[in-house]
């Protein structure tokens, strides 16, 4: 909700791990002419009945992912979140698959967990995220915006 009512994508802890995993800080990560943020919902879906945001609504991917996408010519994709995964990698396997075979999709594309603090323990049981992922994107990350 801090995010939506901010106007600023990834604007609170889960944009920090973001920011500390792809190792830039806050005023390139919001430089528009050098980093784009794509949303999947364009809008903040609401909260389920446990307090997890809901999934992006269909209705957001139909109506704006192909405009913008047409708009950019991105150097590096990173695709946070299982549901950016499955729209953009068509992907049925499990986001935990999927982030493990990132190598599948280098040069240009890098799947990755979702930020938020829901994943800590994912990322507890995935060591190999920040051994090996994490020096890769860090890598293609400064690669892209040199």
């Amino acid at each position: 909700m801090r995010v939506h009512q901010s106007g600023l994508p990834f604007n609170d802890a889960s944009g920090d791990r973001l920011r500390d995993w792809i190792g830039v800080d806050r005023d390139t990560f919001y430089d528009q002419s050098r980093i784009a943020i794509t949303p999947m919902a364009f809008c903040f879906p609401g909260y389920d009945a446990k307090g997890a945001d809901l999934p992006p609504p269909k209705v957001c991917a139909s109506t704006w992912h192909d405009a913008v996408d047409s708009a950019l010519a991105p150097r590096l994709t990173l695709l946070v979140g299982a549901h950016a995964q499955r729209r953009y990698l068509h992907k049925t396997t499990s986001m935990t698959d999927t982030v493990a075979a990132f190598r599948d999709h280098l040069p240009g594309i890098i799947p990755l967990p979702h930020p938020s603090w829901r994943n800590t323990g994912w990322l507890r049981k995935n060591p190999w995220f920040e051994t090996d992922l994490l020096p890769v994107l860090r890598t293609r990350v400064a690669e892209a915006l040199s």
